[in-house]
Order: structure tokens, then sequence, then C-alpha cells
């Protein structure tokens, strides 16, 4: 029974010596002096804010990208404690005692760290030497831009790690099926790359570019399995069933878990809400939830409202009228009615307070039991304050003079009639029998005489009207946009009939607790239809740069200055590498276009097996290069140096990938490989000095004299940083 004790129980395990030197050099490179400087540099002042919210659980919309590598951020923050008081207003500002710098940048860092290893790894899963796969790691590891963004509190890093990762975790999968389709490994491998490709997206958008072409390499495998006559149509349909599960299902149910996450711990009201809707307003802590706690659900007879347009844009506003009128004669010539104006304002006021009455009864208040007012029913609007009705008529809007004007109807006993009959349409009804409720329902408002929808134009009113928004009457078209749809956001019944009452009585809010809790699929929806609509004004930066001037490095960007000596950091990569890795990918497309016309006329230069290998890695590598850097030429935003590093990452990898190819396939003689391998040795310690030459502005750890900064300018395009005395 305890014969197994006889024997020692002996477990062995083969240690890649190179890849733990890699790793533990790596994380020395990046976690050396992490949080120096011990200041905001460059786009910190960017994320901080954020991470800040996330200590304070607050709400806000980034539209850079999704919620993951905030989340990561924060999470850095999370471990060293930081309460989230700090005021990210200055690149520069000295950081508190309270912010844990080396917690906030450590994440990042490991990530800088960890793509050495997996750009390693990479290489020998395309089946080419340890020399190559080494020579890729020790490019990434010297790589001075990769250094410097994988230092600091930004994203970059922790993107090229899930895209190398991504990467890596399909190729082990692939060599898995080659001999152990369903077992563990391919398995674990197959989800690992879903999971890798759904965290590259999560962090930002751009990791869409990786997941796409692995995606399409899939496709391709999966054309070819489905060729395969071996396999039985039960073992195909497996095989395709679990890439739709591992590729697609799982990164969009974790896709999706980011954004459950971030709202689930974002649930306080913060600086943002005002580009949400209402009723995702109403579904946080504070602010609008706050005010409108307890309000009546259902629009009735009498009820006192605010009404929100939609749309958002230009910025949100809510129908709004005041004493003024319209000017007799505009600008142009062109005559107005003379009327009481009406607007869309973008602050809370009592003006955007409107009454819900009954064409047939007099009443301005709900009577008892209430009457709910549902779609399809006439009703008129009644300003709250100065008691007009909401009017149109066939007269030209000030600014939009194809349009009609939206006025507050005053009786000048002229023929002119008031028409102030507006048909209550509900966009979103499930019924046609639907009721009109706060914050929920979208509305349009249907002139009943002349049919024109009450919308927003988006335009500023001159002095006249205090540069408020435009509202004007659209005729009903097909179909509806947000501009024309509005919702109330602020209810409550009326009880009061005299003016002065009723004045006093819009600042009571009722207490009738209901709840308009939206479920996480429609916040999310909304959410993720506002990051992906929102644009902040594009203005053009110092720094900023096209993606033609980052092949040929002709630009950099200065993260940060000390402010009393010369010692700075620099986004600046290795100018010998960035050149190589140039050249290298210009040879591979030729050589591969080469070998393929003469393949075309039955001339194979290699043989079969490296040429199927040549392919691999230039749809993984060159691939990965194109898709992550040809979209920029086509993105109407302001880019940077740093958008082009995970393009990068792709071409260093390709480089000792096609010295090999060289020294293998084309050198033919013995002396000719000595002397290339020998001139590869001489090239490589060249990398290491340009590495290392320009290493005090890519750590920022030494104050240089002005002739040592000048020396560094190798281009006229630098903006190295010289104080002047």
């Amino acid at each position: 029974m305890l014969v197994f004790l006889k024997r020692p129980v002996l477990v062995t395990a083969e240690i890649n010596l190179n890849l733990v030197a890699l790793m533990v050099v790596a994380l020395l490179s990046r976690l050396w002096k992490l949080s120096y400087p011990r200041a905001v540099v460059f786009d910190e002042v960017y994320y901080g804010q954020f991470v800040s919210l996330y200590m304070k659980q607050i709400f806000f919309v980034d539209g850079s990208g999704p919620p993951l590598g905030h989340m990561l951020l924060a999470f850095g923050g999370y471990l060293g404690g930081f309460d989230g008081n700090f005021l990210w207003n200055r690149i520069g500002a000295e950081y508190s005692n309270n912010v844990p710098v080396w917690s906030l940048r450590l994440l990042p860092a490991l990530a800088g760290a960890l793509s050495v290893p997996l750009a390693y790894q990479i290489v020998l899963e395309l089946h080419f030497s340890h020399y190559a796969a080494l020579g890729a790691a020790l490019l990434i590891l010297i790589e001075n831009s990769l250094i410097t963004q994988s230092r600091l509190m930004l994203l970059e890093s922790l993107l090229i790690f899930f895209n190398l990762l991504a990467v890596l975790s399909y190729l082990k999968f692939s060599s898995c099926q080659k001999y152990s389709s369903f077992s563990v490994s391919w398995w674990v491998w197959l989800i690992l790359t879903g999971v890798s490709c759904s965290c590259a997206v999560g962090i930002k958008y751009m990791g869409l570019f990786t997941y796409i072409l692995l995606l399409t390499i899939a496709s391709v495998h999966a054309w070819h399995l489905i060729g395969d006559q071996a396999l039985s149509n039960a073992c195909v349909f497996c095989h395709l069933l679990a890439r739709g599960v591992a590729l697609l299902v799982i990164p969009v149910v974790m896709y999706l878990s980011f954004f459950y996450i971030h709202l689930m711990v974002l649930y306080r009201s913060g600086p943002h809400d005002q580009i949400m809707s209402s009723a995702f307003q109403a579904s946080l802590e504070g602010g609008l939830a706050r005010i409108t706690q307890g309000q009546p659900l259902e629009v009735a007879y009498g009820s006192q409202i605010t009404l929100r347009n939609v749309l958002g844009k230009p910025v949100p506003c809510w129908l709004h009228s005041h004493k003024n009128t319209y000017p007799i004669r505009y600008e142009n010539g062109r005559g107005s009615s003379h009327q009481q104006q009406v607007t869309c304002y973008p602050f809370k006021d009592v003006n955007n307070w409107w009454i819900v009455k009954d064409p047939g009864k007099h009443q301005l208040v709900v009577s008892n039991p209430p009457r709910p007012v549902r779609h399809g029913d006439i009703v008129q609007l009644v300003h709250g304050i100065t008691t007009r009705f909401l009017n149109t008529h066939d007269v030209a809007a000030p600014l939009s003079p194809h349009s009609q004007e939206i006025s507050c109807y005053i009786d000048y006993n002229i023929s002119m009639p008031a028409q102030n009959l507006w048909r209550v349409d509900i966009v979103n009804r499930e019924s046609h029998s639907d009721i009109w409720k706060t914050i929920l329902s979208e509305v349009r408002f249907v002139h009943v005489n002349t049919s024109a929808v009450l919308k927003l134009s988006g335009a500023s009113l001159p002095d006249w009207g205090y540069r408020q928004l435009e509202i004007i009457g659209e005729k009903l078209s097909k179909g509806y946009h947000q501009s024309m749809v509005w919702n109330v956001e602020e209810h409550r019944y009326g009880k009061s009939q005299e003016q002065k009452e009723r004045e006093l009585e819009l600042h009571s809010p009722t207490q009738i607790d209901i709840s308009k809790n939206l479920s996480f699929m429609a916040r999310f929806t909304e959410l993720q239809w506002k990051m992906l609509t929102l644009r902040s004004e594009e203005t053009e930066h110092k720094y900023s740069s096209s993606p033609l001037e980052w092949l040929t490095l002709e630009t950099n960007i200065a993260y940060w200055l000390h402010p009393r000596t010369s010692a700075q950091i620099h986004l600046l990569g290795n100018a010998l590498t960035w050149s190589s890795a140039n050249i290298a990918t210009l040879a591979y497309v030729l050589l591969f276009f080469w070998y393929l016309l003469r393949r075309r006329r039955n001339v194979c230069d290699i043989p079969e097996d490296s040429w199927s290998l040549w392919v691999l890695a230039g749809t993984v590598c060159c691939g990965g290069w194109a898709v992550n850097y040809l979209p920029f030429f086509m993105m109407e935003k302001t880019l940077f140096l740093y958008h082009y590093l995970p393009a990068l990452t792709f071409q260093i990898i390709l480089l000792p990938i096609v010295l090999q190819h060289v020294s293998e396939h084309l050198c033919r003689s013995q002396l000719q490989k000595n002397i290339f391998n020998s001139l590869i040795v001489v090239w490589f310690s060249s990398v290491y000095m340009v590495y290392h030459t320009f290493s005090p502005i890519t750590y920022g750890d030494q104050s240089l004299s002005t002739n040592e900064l000048k020396a560094l300018r190798w281009k006229s395009s630098w903006d190295i940083l010289i104080r002047k005395h």
C-alpha cells in the first residue's frame, strides 16, 4: 500500500535560461527608478483624472477608448492606496505624498517588460532559430520609445502586451492543432487568444486591428479545415463551433463585462452626466437622481415638466421660453411674428418648466385621480412662468427660413389666430395606447394644424436671443432624427391654479417613489454610442504628427523637463532600429512577390517548408504592421508618435526573421554567411550604442550640457529642449 514511498518522488522541469535572463533584464529596464520623475509626465495628466474618478467612484465618459485600460491604471492606484485626491491640471506638476507614483506606473511597466519574452516566444513559434528569437527580444528590450512609453502611466504598453499575447496564443493553438486537437493545451491557447483579443480591444479601439488580423488568419485556417476530407462532418462542426465560441462569443462577453464592472464601480454622478440621457443620469447616485427622486412616473394633464432634447448636441439643452419676443425684422430684412421667443437653453432654469394642458379644459392642475396622457393624445403646452401657449404658424424661423418659427402665442388682436395644439407621438412605444412616462418615454410633438415637428436646429441665435439655441417646426417626414425627440426630465403633479402659488410649487418636488433604473444593456448601449460619437474639439498640438513622419522618425515628443536642470524625457525611437525595420519590411515584400512570381513559373527558390514559414511570418508580422499602421491615414483625429508603437513592435519582430532568411537562403557560400553574420553583429552593436546614447532622455535621470543636448539632435525636426540662460 505504501510502495510509492520506497522510491523518491521526482519532478523534472525544463527552464529556458534565455527566457529567464530576458525577463530579468526587461524588468530591470522598465522598473528601475520607476517613480522618477515624481511629477506629471505628458498624458499622465489625462489618464490621471480618470484614475481619481475611479477612486471616488464618480461616473465619467472618455471617448478615447473602452474602460479596461483606465481600470487597470486605477487598479494600480488601488494597490498603492491612492485616495484620488490630486489635481491633474498641469504637465510637470509635482505629485503630492498621497499619490503612489510607483504603483500607478507599475502595470504598464510590467506589460512592457513581459512584451520582451513574448517577442522571443513568437519568433520561436514561427519556427525560426533561437538566434532570431533572441534578436527580436533584444531589439524590443533596447527600443527607446517602448521603454519610455512603458515606464509611465500610459496605455500603449498594455495594448502591445495583449496584442503580442493574442498572437502567441494563436500560434501555440495552431501548433497544438497539428497533433492534439481538443486537448487541454489546445483549449487553453484557443481561449487565451479570445481573452487577449478582448483585452486589447478593451484597452484601446486600436486593439481591433490585431483582432481582425487574427480572425482573418483563423478564417483561412478554418476554410482549409472544412476541406480536410480526413475529418468527419461532426468533427469539422465541433472545430468551427469551438473557434466561434472562443474567438467571437468569449471576446464579446468579456467586452461587456468590462463595461459592467465600469458601470458598477462608477455609480455616482459626475462631470460628464450632462451628455447622457435623462434616464441614464437618473440611474446615478446624486445629480439628477437626487433631483428626480420621488417624481411621478406617468405624465398627466396638469403635469409640470421640463423637456430635454434627446440629441444632446451641440450641447444638452431644455425647451425654454422667456418674456422677450422675436425682433420685428431680422438683420436680413425678413419679418417675424413678434411673438414670445422659444429656445433651447443649456442650463437648468425656472423658465424651462411647462404645463401639460387638456385643450378641452381650463384647469392647469392634475385631477384626482390623475388622467395620464397617452400616445396620440392632443395636448397644449403652457409655459409655466409666462402662462403663454407653445405655438407655431406659417412664419419662417429666424435662422432656418425653410422651417416654421416656434413661439409662445401673444394675442395682438390681428389676423393671426393661435395654433397651439400638439399631438404626442411616443417614438419608443410598445403599443398604440402607451402612457407618456417621465424620463423613459422619447416623444415627438407634432403640430396639429401644419404637421410640423418640434425640433432643435442646433444653430445659435444672435444677441437678441441671448445666443441660445434655435427651436423650429420641421415638416413631418418619414423616420425621425434625435433632434426631433424629447423626454421629460423633471416632473411634478401641479396642484395650484393661481399663478403665484404655481411659481412657488415649481420648486417643490413631489414625494412618490418611482424606480427608473435602466437595465445594464440599455446603459451599455447608450454609453458605447456616446463614446463612439463623442468628439472633442480637435486642435493642432505642438507634438502632433502625420503617419508618414512616423516611418522615418521625423518627429519626437518632449514628455517632461526638469523644472531646474536640463534633465528631460522624450518619446524618441532608436533611429537605427526604425530605419532597419523599414528596410526589412520592404525587403520582405520584395522577396515575397519575387518568390511568388517565380513559383508561378514552377521555380521554387526555397523549400516548401521554408516557403510556408516565410508566408506565415509575413502574415503575422508584416500583416500586424500594416493593420496597425495604414488605418491612421484614414483617421481625422490628432495623431501622435505613440500611435505607431503597436505597428513598430510587429516590424521589429520581422527584422531578425528577414536577417535569418537572408543568411540561410540568399548567402550561397559559407564565406558569405560568415561575412553577413559578422555584419549583423556590428549592426547590433550599433543599435545598442544608439540606445545607450539616447538613454539619458529615455529615462530622464541625467542633466546634460547644452552641447550634449545639441549632439542628440540628429534631425532638425527633433525638438530637444535647451534652456536659455
